[in-house]
């Protein structure tokens, strides 16, 4: 028998340490100081140490002849997170995309229910909430009309691109992201969701409007940037057609489902998933761009921070009143932060930072808890304490 074979029927090791407590790669807490209360308060040949379980710590059962024990296997038949799993996050193949141009090519579709079939088949018994898509219009909007996401395509009245077209690309991508949505949804309905008894559907994002001014056309200002945001996706998806002001203003520019396309998209989701960041004034657009035409500008509706004004003069009970800001009825059914781990942030790349843990990215990526994650921990305990 090895020494890592012997090393796993420990029960646990005693690390003594009698002036600092080592750093692991888990995460550290925030410090908390109580003086006078510290080591001195204790008789001199009290040893301090921590603790730990070779189970707890050691790992790689597969590796170095250890072998799993009793808990490699219970922890993977009961594991502690339930996973939701998205299949695409913005990452198309650089493959697909020199081969045909990615989502600008019908072809995708396809290929999405290929790549959606083998993670069905092949993670289906553990994981039993599926999400197609996240945010596809972020994707469509700042990766084909502004270019600041990959692949980087606009016009170049738009920003500083190379190819693409801000008036038609947006909308035949996110049309072949709808294609390709539904095609996943299909194949998983078909072959896999009456024996994995799982749930799929679609993540979407869209900011909340409301009228900066009160004329007739301005109270209908939110409704199309509404439309233009969240029911370029959801419309198809709920009622099969795109919404009647995009159609209207888009026009020709704007690609038409069939009629067993429309079969397809409508009603492809078990439930929907919500990334909300802000809200926004709207009003309608002083002029109308009949040249160098963007899906930025089709909605016809300028958009602008949902603030309010400093007004000075108001008492402050009343000041603290932003009732704008908080609507209530809607069947919400969970909430993920974002996001767990400080990350690579697309077109901000690491010079912003997400994540409740702090990735120290000088130091081998060692990981600590900021005190969002404490709070976070502490919400989520029942009594709170």
């Amino acid at each position: 028998m090895n020494i890592r074979r012997l090393l796993s029927f420990c029960s646990f090791y005693h690390l003594v340490i009698l002036h600092l407590f080592a750093l692991t790669n888990a995460a550290v807490p925030a410090k908390r100081f109580a003086a006078p209360f510290n080591r001195t308060s204790f008789p001199s040949d009290f040893i301090f140490g921590a603790a730990s379980a070779a189970y707890q710590i050691e790992g790689a059962a597969r590796q170095g002849g250890r072998g799993p024990s009793i808990w490699d296997t219970f922890t993977h038949k009961h594991p502690g997170l339930t996973p939701y799993v998205t299949l695409f996050h913005w990452d198309t193949p650089q493959a697909l995309e020199d081969d045909y141009g990615g989502f600008l090519s019908s072809k995708i579709a396809k290929d999405f229910g290929d790549y959606a079939d083998i993670c069905f088949k092949e993670f289906g018994d553990r994981v039993k909430h599926w999400i197609t898509l996240n945010e596809p219009l972020s994707y469509s909007m700042f990766g084909y009309a502004r270019g600041t996401f990959a692949p980087g395509r606009c016009s170049s009245y738009v920003g500083n691109c190379t190819k693409g077209d801000s008036a038609t690309e947006p909308y035949i991508v996110a049309h072949n992201l709808l294609l390709a949505h539904a095609t996943g949804v299909k194949v998983y309905k078909q072959k896999y969701q009456k024996t994995q008894k799982g749930q799929i559907g679609v993540t979407l994002v869209t900011h909340w409007f409301v009228p900066k001014i009160k004329t007739p056309l301005g109270l209908k200002a939110p409704l199309k940037a509404l439309d233009f945001f969240l029911g370029w996706f959801l419309d198809p998806i709920t009622y099969g057609d795109y919404p009647a002001s995009m159609r209207a203003n888009v026009g020709r520019r704007l690609p038409k489902f069939t009629a067993e396309q429309k079969k397809l998209v409508k009603g492809s989701i078990d439930f929907l998933g919500m990334n909300y960041y802000t809200t926004q004034y709207a009003s309608p657009m002083l002029s109308v761009p009949r040249v160098n035409l963007s899906y930025t500008t089709d909605n016809h509706v300028d958009m602008t921070g949902m603030t309010d004004a400093n007004n000075s003069t108001l008492p402050l009970k009343q000041a603290l009143k932003d009732d704008l800001r908080i609507r209530a009825g809607a069947n919400v059914k969970g909430h993920f932060a974002w996001s767990f781990l400080d990350d690579y942030e697309w077109d901000a790349g690491f010079t912003v930072r997400f994540g409740i843990t702090f990735v120290d990215y000088k130091n081998g990526l060692r990981r600590y808890y900021k005190k969002s994650a404490y709070w976070y921990k502490k919400f989520l305990l029942k009594n709170g304490k």
